[in-house]
């Protein structure tokens, strides 16, 4: 594998990269093949099968990138994909232990810039090392945040260090979400609570702002305020709100004012009201619903339809066996029309309190 071309002297954003939106062609996803059964007690062998249904939506558009423990780990999943009609000429299993799989929160974060070389332009990618510390709240995660490094060696990419003021910067994928055009959405639950897994301790909010702009290329950063109930990483965005188009977003809305969502998404609402795109316009708000209550016992999970993934085959869509699935992937097939939403079932896969957003991570092209 080749050697790791790390930059800690430059930024992304001083060498002209910033991060792509999602709806953007795709080189590959990465996904990290399930195995740690505490994520999904007694459920584990179901996922398995969630992951061969979700590779086969993908992989008509793209690579499959999936991290395996070992080669006898491979030949495992091979097995499973297989038996769900997955083309496994689209998938390439790369061997590199981890803890879990939510590869949207360790895997490596793409930035992309475009290159001039006389009268050739090309665009090139590289990859942010954000340093992933299980969402401040577990304790074994130092296998998941080498995955930037594997990532780099074996693509042959830059990999930039993030760092703010000596210290490793920390920040998941679930918990940015971008428009392609300078404008970055986060929570101010998951990055600015002083108590409550606190992943760069004393970091006020204009100095997340500034990383934000010097790590992704971004010049507009806009905090919503807290996630639904259940979320085991406090607060991603990618529960709550997405971009569609550089212009327009979804946001998740309660309308049970009895449901103990209502009052937090509420404030969301009343906060993207004042919220404006790079150029000083307001975005499009369309609201998506909520799913009725799902629970594991007494837990609570985070259900949301916001937790969609854009791949280049497919919009993908958890559903729960709700009459909202019809409402929220007919909503959606409505602000993408270049390709077919699908929806995939995730009642089992929520039980890791995260679905389909949470394990992908895309790598632009």
């Amino acid at each position: 594998m080749a050697k790791t071309n790390l930059i800690t002297e430059q930024s992304p954003a001083e060498l002209g990269y910033a991060m792509p939106a999602e709806w953007k062609p795709h080189e590959a996803t990465w996904l990290g093949w399930p195995h740690n059964a505490s994520d999904w007690p007694d459920k584990l062998d179901t996922i398995r099968w969630v992951y061969g249904e979700m590779v086969r939506k993908i992989s008509p558009g793209e690579l499959v990138r999936i991290l395996v423990r070992s080669r006898a780990e491979a030949r495992f999943a091979s097995g499973y994909l297989k038996r769900t009609n997955c083309d496994l000429k689209h998938v390439q299993f790369i061997v590199h232990p981890t803890n879990r799989g939510w590869t949207r929160d360790s895997g490596p974060i793409f930035v992309r810039r475009k290159n001039e070389e006389g009268r050739i332009k090309k665009w090139e990618t590289a990859i942010v090392h954000f340093h992933f510390n299980a969402w401040a709240k577990y304790k074994n995660w130092q296998l998941d945040t080498k995955v930037p490094e594997t990532a780099a060696k074996l693509l042959k990419k830059p990999l930039f260090d993030a760092q703010v003021n000596g210290r490793n910067f920390i920040i998941e994928g679930g918990g940015i979400e971008v428009n392609g055009r300078s404008t970055l959405l986060t929570t101010e639950e998951c990055y600015l609570h002083p108590k409550i897994q606190v992943r760069n301790p004393g970091m006020t909010r204009a100095q997340y702002a500034a990383t934000f702009k010097q790590y992704l290329g971004v010049t507009n950063v806009c905090w919503l305020v807290a996630g639904p109930v259940g979320d085991d990483t406090h607060g991603h965005i990618d529960d709550i709100c997405r971009f569609v188009n550089p212009r327009t977003v979804v946001l998740i809305r309660e309308t049970n004012r009895k449901d103990v969502n209502y009052l937090p998404l509420a404030e969301n609402w009343e906060r993207i009201q004042d919220l404006r795109l790079e150029d000083g316009s307001r975005p499009e708000v369309i609201p998506l619903p909520m799913p009725a209550p799902l629970y594991y016992g007494k837990w609570r999970l985070p259900a949301s339809y916001a937790n969609f993934y854009i791949s280049n085959a497919a919009v993908l869509v958890p559903t729960f066996n709700d009459p909202n699935d019809r409402v929220a992937l007919g909503m959606l097939a409505e602000l993408f029309r270049d390709r077919p939403v699908v929806g995939i079932h995730a009642v089992d896969l929520v039980l890791g309190f995260g679905s389909l957003h949470c394990l992908t991570q895309q790598q632009p092209a």
